[in-house]
């Protein structure tokens, strides 16, 4: 099995899983025996290709996806994603990428290969993005009978979750330590049983990789609790939702290239470029960052979301919040606000990095910072910073998907079409469902 592996027996694993994340961003696996892990590094596990077409309701491919039953793809994993699970006895995993069988070139739907194509595309321009996903989630009770309620009345930074929920949180820092993450900070959040718990940024692959790990840890740790995670973005009516914030800088040759002290925004020309970049494709950007029906119930003016097409350095209220690096006056790093967890993370920062690649080659430039909370400005001051409000539903923002040639475009002609596929169908049969229902679909997905 090579000397990567040589240990795995010695830690009695015996399954290791081979993971994938499909367009409608459930994470997949299939398990293979350790006894046959050493065929499967060099063929991989087959799948169906409709595994790309599953829309998040039920496993029926969707219609107009562009897939079928009928033919497989074979799932070859990357051992450099290689994890020993702490919380599955015998078990480890690693992520899978999508190849065409015979030829084991990348298959056109594989939203990992997407990132890395992105990423090819960026290193081009002799940049490099850094970047970590900023996870909200909550914690749940699960009573008999299966009905999900809140685990407590807590708000903002209040202590007392600290102390309730102490030794699951140990437990979640173990782990996601033993698999490679390193933990920055946690506090509770402002909803009754939200939390948030941060990991370090890292490239971009390994960030997104990370972000399925992340989500496989705190599901898996709080179950041993005894307690539901979930990061659906909205679950209840009266209470915060969950962001999924992309934290994001540029970087070329190992220096950080996102600020400039002598920039009259303190961002250098190349990082403004990409920014604006992002803000000229947001509205078919969400289609991809923020794209479940639920998601559409988080996104709303006054409320710490991001909800208009807008940027400024400290503002919870903008779609792009800026931070500094302690008492300099230059941009240290980028906060997508409009992000959430029903997001793939690979195609979500693959398509960050598209329109960001084409604020550089196109030279966008920034408009004027928005300092204020963006849902008070006149429509004067609107039209003069490029703010605009965000789409208000699924449907609306695949509308400017669909018209939006470079996220399409750089995705190819096959991602594009069982991507659009899947979520069109996702908007016909959940457009009308109310938050109860989509709860009952979504709360144990994402």
């Amino acid at each position: 099995m090579g000397s990567l592996f040589y240990n795995l027996q010695e830690k009695n694993i015996k399954f290791v899983r081979v993971l994938w994340c499909d367009n409608a961003n459930i994470i997949r696996a299939k398990s293979v025996h350790i006894g046959y892990l050493d065929d499967t590094l060099h063929v991989g596990v087959k799948i169906a290709k409709a595994q790309m077409g599953l829309p998040v309701m039920y496993d029926a491919v969707a219609p107009n996806a562009g897939l079928s039953p009928v033919g497989e793809v074979t799932l070859v994993p990357d051992p450099s994603t290689l994890k020993v699970l702490s919380f599955a006895k015998g078990q480890a995993s690693m992520i899978g990428d999508m190849k065409s069988l015979g030829t084991l070139a990348p298959w056109p739907n594989c939203p990992r290969d997407y990132l890395k194509r992105q990423i090819e595309r960026l290193a081009n321009l002799g940049l490099e993005l850094k970047s970590v996903f900023e996870n909200e989630f909550y914690l749940l009770k699960k009573e008999e009978g299966g009905k999900i309620i809140k685990s407590d009345h807590t708000s903002f930074a209040m202590t007392s979750p600290l102390n309730v929920y102490d030794q699951m949180i140990l437990d979640l820092e173990e782990s996601m330590t033993s698999q490679g993450l390193e933990v920055e900070s946690y506090y509770s959040e402002s909803g009754p049983g939200q939390h948030e718990f941060n990991i370090k940024y890292s490239d971009a692959l390994s960030s997104a990789d990370n972000q399925i790990t992340y989500r496989e840890t705190v599901r898996a740790i709080a179950s041993r609790h005894g307690l539901v995670a979930s990061f659906m973005p909205k679950i209840f009516e009266d209470a915060g939702g969950n962001g999924t914030h992309l934290n994001f800088s540029l970087w070329r040759e190992g220096k950080n290239i996102s600020g400039d002290t002598s920039a009259e925004n303190g961002i250098t020309e190349t990082a403004s470029a990409f920014v604006a970049g992002v803000m000229h494709h947001l509205k078919a950007l969400c289609a991809v960052t923020i794209p479940s029906t639920n998601s559409y119930r988080r996104v709303i003016p006054h409320f710490w979301a991001g909800a208009f097409v807008s940027w400024g350095y400290y503002n919870r209220e903008a779609a792009i919040r800026v931070s500094k690096n302690g008492s300099q006056t230059a941009a240290q790093r980028f906060e997508l606000k409009i992000s959430d967890a029903s997001a793939n993370p690979y195609l979500a920062l693959g398509a960050l990095i598209a329109c960001g690649i084409d604020g550089i080659e196109q030279e966008m430039t920034l408009p004027e910072e928005t300092t204020i909370d963006p849902g008070y400005l006149d429509s004067s001051e609107c039209m003069s910073r490029w703010v605009e409000p965000l789409p208000k539903s699924l449907g609306e923002a695949l509308d400017y998907l669909k018209g939006d040639d470079t996220i399409l475009s750089s995705m190819g002609e096959a991602l594009a079409k069982s991507y659009v596929g899947v979520k069109e169908f996702e908007w016909d049969a959940l457009k009308n469902a109310t938050l109860e229902e989509e709860v009952e679909i979504m709360l144990e997905k994402f």
